[in-house]
Parts: structure tokens; C-alpha cells; sequence
């Protein structure tokens, strides 16, 4: 996954960029099985290339989505839908609540 602002300070505070804690069962899975995929690939740039590639082993929430988008898709799409859904309304909810603000400010001054 290629993150468009990597740059910002709102970006490198974004958790996205943190490395996962594999703190249950689940996230040990995942973590272990995005490793396991990672140092594939770097092996197989290192095969392509001949260089190394410098990493860590540290395994990021940023990794674990890409490799999420790619083989279990459908999950990640029901998530950016339900995220998206939710925006929306709360975007309408925001806007009602302003509109109201708007008009009893505008009662009150007459």
C-alpha cells in the first residue's frame, strides 16, 4: 500500500506506521505470516537486483494492510466501506447540527 502523505506531521503521527505488538493470538499470526511474506520478497529482490534490502524485522500495520488488500480483498473493502458509510453520516449529522446552530442563532437575533 502506498500512502500518498508520508511526509506531513499529521502522517508520521498516523498509527499506520507503528510497529504491531503481537500481544494475542491473532495479531502473532498476522505479524508472523506478513514476516514470513516480507522476507520472500526481499529475497526475491535480492535475486532480482543483487541488493539487500535493510529491514528490521519489524512489522508495521501499514505491511499488514497491503498484504491484506492483496489476498483477502474482500475483507479490506468491508472495512473501507463500513469506514466510509460511517463518515458519511456523521458528515450529515455535523452538517444538521450546524444548520441548527445557524438558525437558532439566527432567531435569537431578531
Amino acid at each position: 500500500m502506498q500512502v500518498a502523505d508520508r511526509e506531513s506531521e499529521i502522517a508520521k503521527d498516523s498509527p499506520i506506521f507503528e510497529n504491531v505488538i503481537p500481544d494475542t493470538p491473532v495479531k502473532n499470526w498476522l505479524v508472523n505470516y506478513v514476516g514470513d511474506k516480507f522476507q520472500k520478497e526481499m529475497a526475491r529482490f535480492k535475486n532480482d537486483t543483487g541488493k539487500d534490502f535493510e529491514w528490521d524485522g519489524s512489522i508495521t500495520v501499514e505491511m499488514i494492510i497491503d498484504v491484506m488488500a492483496k489476498e483477502f480483498p474482500e475483507f479490506v473493502m468491508g472495512l473501507a466501506e463500513e469506514n466510509f458509510i460511517r463518515g458519511y453520516r456523521q458528515a450529515f449529522a455535523d452538517l444538521e447540527a450546524g444548520q441548527e446552530m445557524v438558525k437558532a442563532e439566527q432567531d435569537g437575533q431578531k
